[in-house]
């Protein structure tokens, strides 16, 4: 009698899935991107931000909130490096991503967009319940947005999503969704 093979590890099968999704792109899974997205960020309360002013990156990170179109809302001073970086250049790019270990696959959704700071008062009802409801916060951040010292609304409109990792998805390929043009 024969051996029998060995059993195929947790690495063999993903690897595996990969030369097949790959060798035939016809075969490849068809992927929800926008689905996974809703599904996913109602789970994690910051993102991380990245802005840039005379070709020198910055990052932050801020708590957000969104709405049904998938506009991006948080509140900031005026006077921090992001803020006045969305001034110059509205241009940004961020990621929302929860904390993994070691041992555990990285998953996260990425977004370019613009920011702006609101100013109409349409804007800033939208942005304000958003944030109120996600984060709980006191209905009084519309009160201290008015002062010149307050915490300001900025909204980010995103231009394209991106969604990487074990969302049921092959491994090391990133998914994108040209959300501008819905």
């Amino acid at each position: 009698m024969g051996s029998s093979p060995a059993t195929p590890t947790r690495q063999d099968r993903l690897e595996l899935l990969d030369i097949i999704c790959f060798m035939d792109s016809s075969h490849q899974p068809e992927i929800n991107v926008e689905k996974i997205i809703r599904e996913y960020i109602p789970q994690v309360i910051h993102l991380s931000l990245a802005t840039v002013r005379d070709n020198a990156p910055w990052v932050c990170e801020v708590h957000f909130a969104y709405d049904d179109d998938l506009n991006l809302y948080f509140r900031s001073l005026t006077s921090r490096r992001h803020s006045t970086e969305i001034a110059e250049n509205p241009k940004v790019a961020g990621n929302i991503v929860k904390q993994h270990g070691l041992n555990e696959s990285a998953v996260g959704v990425y977004f370019e967009g613009t920011a702006h700071i609101l100013e109409s008062k349409d804007e800033l009802r939208i942005a304000s319940e958003c944030i109120i409801e996600r984060l709980n916060a006191d209905d009084k951040i519309l009160e201290e947005a008015k002062r010149d010292d307050g915490h300001k609304f900025y909204k980010i409109t995103v231009e394209n999503w991106y969604v990487f990792g074990r969302f049921g998805l092959p491994h090391g390929k990133k998914y994108k969704l040209n959300w501008k043009s819905k």
